[in-house]
Parts: structure tokens; sequence; C-alpha cells
């Protein structure tokens, strides 16, 4: 099944599965109020169920879906049954954001083979989501190009595997639509600028977490789940060329490293195959044309939300659930013109300030964490729009 079938990471699920049609069904797809286009893919792959996650029962709507041959279902609670239900064997967790949580949660307790692009599953909740996939056998494969990059470069078992011999791990990071702008020149960024990645086709909260490199700082915390190794031992450089994904250094001072070209087909395929390998839809890498690989050390002053996406992951416990919820809130206001750039950085850093930690290891106490960052940033979102006007 398919968690956010409607976003871009959908679109290159649904093109991989396409490819392979002789290999996979599709059992089940889910959007959150997106009907119409859900509808239209529904039509076209022929799932015995649908889920719209954020909109209320509709018998007209559910209709129109039992016309198409497919069970149309609403809410949360559905999204999480049909992520748990028996009939589906993988479930792809593309969800953006902490809404993803709960259902990508429900499939790792139910044991699926989980492939994982929901990153907010890991930083909410690492602790208690980590410990539901190892109590029910769950198999974990990371979609994030940079994380499967890091488990392609892993003795074959992986995750799984012993991280003996492993020095650290390099997650690349392109930098980004502002990497050389002028720092005193981002106060005035649009959203239409943040949005316009240079290298990856993104939706427009992601877009906007790799201008400010939040998705790199989601990211060192989610590979310290995935991986089981401190802060310490992740590291991150930035790579303009998108080429090179991740690279894992051993004791003895090898360095292996994964690349492709940027398209998100390549981990898709990797992980729906994975320990095969088949056709991903994605062009071949012609290392002559590209011609140089280059690589930096990140700037905190330009991106100061990965230095507080480490000051998170230090803290532990609720602490980057209420980074990641801070986040949201701000770059949500930014991209609806409430909040500068430059000021998404200042929300997330006063709410981790503002909110009291706890422990990250029962569900209603991170939601609890959540709804209280969220809160806490809304807040400041409107004193600074009063400020501004």
């Amino acid at each position: 099944m398919l968690l956010g079938a409607t976003g871009s990471i959908g679109a290159s699920t649904l093109d991989v599965v396409a490819r392979h049609a002789d290999r996979y069904s599709v059992q089940a797809l889910t959007a959150h109020t997106s009907a119409d286009r859900l509808l239209e893919l529904c039509l076209q792959y022929r799932p015995r169920r649908a889920v719209l996650s954020g909109s209320a029962p509709d018998e007209a709507l559910r209709r129109r879906f039992s016309d198409a041959g497919c069970e149309l279902l609403f809410g949360a609670q559905a999204l999480a049954d049909v992520a748990a239900a028996p009939d589906c064997d993988a479930v792809m967790a593309a969800i953006v954001g902490a809404a993803g949580l709960p259902a990508t949660l429900a499939a790792a307790r139910a044991g699926k083979r989980l492939l994982l692009a929901n990153k907010e599953a890991l930083v909410m909740a690492g602790p208690l989501f980590m410990r539901a996939v190892r109590e029910s056998g769950a198999q974990l494969l990371p979609i994030d190009s940079e994380h499967n990059a890091v488990f392609q470069c892993l003795p074959h078992e992986g995750i799984s595997a012993t991280l003996r011999g492993v020095r650290r791990i390099v997650l690349t990071a392109s930098g980004g639509p502002f990497r050389t702008t002028p720092v005193e020149r981002l106060h005035g960024v649009t959203p239409q600028q943040a949005c316009a990645h240079p290298n990856w086709v993104m939706g427009r909260k992601i877009s906007v977490d790799s201008a400010t490199m939040m998705n790199k700082g989601l990211e060192v915390i989610e590979a310290r789940w995935l991986f089981g190794l401190d802060a310490d031992a992740i590291e991150v450089v930035i790579h303009p060329q998108s080429i090179v994904h991740s690279l894992v250094e051993y004791l003895d001072g090898s360095m292996i490293a994964q690349l492709s070209n940027p398209d998100m087909r390549v981990p898709i395929a990797h992980a729906l195959a994975f320990p095969e390998r088949m056709e991903s839809g994605a062009r071949a890498l012609d290392l002559g044309a590209v011609g140089q690989l280059s690589f930096q050390r990140p700037d905190l002053a330009r991106f100061p939300c990965l230095g507080l996406a480490y000051d998170a992951l230090r803290a532990g416990g609720t602490a980057p659930a209420v980074l990641n919820a801070a986040n949201e809130v701000a770059v949500e206001a930014f991209l609806s013109g409430r909040l500068r750039f430059t000021a998404i950085a200042r929300v997330i850093e006063d709410a981790l300030g503002r909110v009291a930690g706890g422990g990250a290891d029962q569900l209603d106490g991170i939601l609890d964490a959540d709804a209280r960052a969220r809160r806490a940033a809304a807040e400041l979102v409107h004193r600074l729009l009063g400020q501004a006007a």
C-alpha cells in the first residue's frame, strides 16, 4: 500500500510499480483531501481500498469510488487500520510531516516490510518506533536518498547488521537554492524562490526545508535511529551536484559512497526489490558529463536550522518532536506570506527554549509535546506578524 499517493514520492513509487506490474500490485492508496486526484489514481491502479485521511465521510464521494471498484474510507484511524491490514505485505510511508506518524507506526507494529520516506516518524518518536520494529520483526528500508545510500554502503544485512568497523556516516546536501546567496539578502526571500530547488523535484514544504537545511537536520536525527550512531558520528557536507548521496567511512580509512543521478526512483526501486536489483527508470549516470564533484562544510550562520537540529538530537527526549512541530508551523507561515524566511529558525529556537522536554517512549507524550510546540510557534508567528504590520 502507498501512504501519500498524491505527493512526489507517491508519483515516483507508482511509476516504478508500473514498470514492474508483473511483480507488484497496489492494494491501497491514500491521500489527505485530494479526492479527485486519488480517484484518478484508483482508476489507473485499481486498488481494493482508498483512504482520505483529512476528509469527513461523504456518501456521494464513496459511491464515485465504489463505481471504480474501490472501497473509500475516511479519517486518520482508517489510515492506520489500512496500513496494518493483513492483506498488504509492503507499505510505502510517504506522508509528509507529523501527520504520517500514527499510520507509519501502525505499519511497524504490524510487522510490515516498511519503506520509510516519512522521516518525521523517526524524528518525533525514534525510540518508540525502533522498539516497534524490533518487537514486530518489521523490515525497515529507508527511502530518503541519503539514508538509502548509507544502507547500500553497509554490509548486505544493512540496518540489522552490526556497525562494528564503521567510524562515521556522511550525509550530503545540495545546499539548496541559496547556497551562495549573500546572507544579508536572505531576509527578502520569497516562497517561490525557496521552492525552486536546483536539483530535485519536491513538494513545497520539503523544498523550503531544503532551502533552510532543516531537511538535512531532520535526516541527521533519522540517521541516528536508523543506524544507531551518535550525533558526533553523523556528518553533513554540501555537495552541489547531488550525485554522491551519502558515504560510509570505516575504521581502516576506507570510504564507500553511493552515486546516481538525483531521481527518487533509484532508492524506491532499490527498497522495493531488496535484496535484488531492478530497473528504476532513472537516467544512467555519465561521470564524464558531470565533470566535477565538489564538497564543502555547511556554514551554520547561513543555515542555523541545521545547528538547531543537532542541538535537539543531543538534548534527546521530545526535543526533536518540538523541533519538527515548530518547523512545520514556521514553514507553513512562510509559505502563506506571514513569516520572513530568516524568521523560520527564530521560531524553532524559541519553541525549543519554551517547551519543556520529556521522554519519547510513549506516543501520548510525543503528541502532547508536538501540540505544545505548535501552540508556542504559532504564538511567536502571530507576534512577529504584529510587529511587521
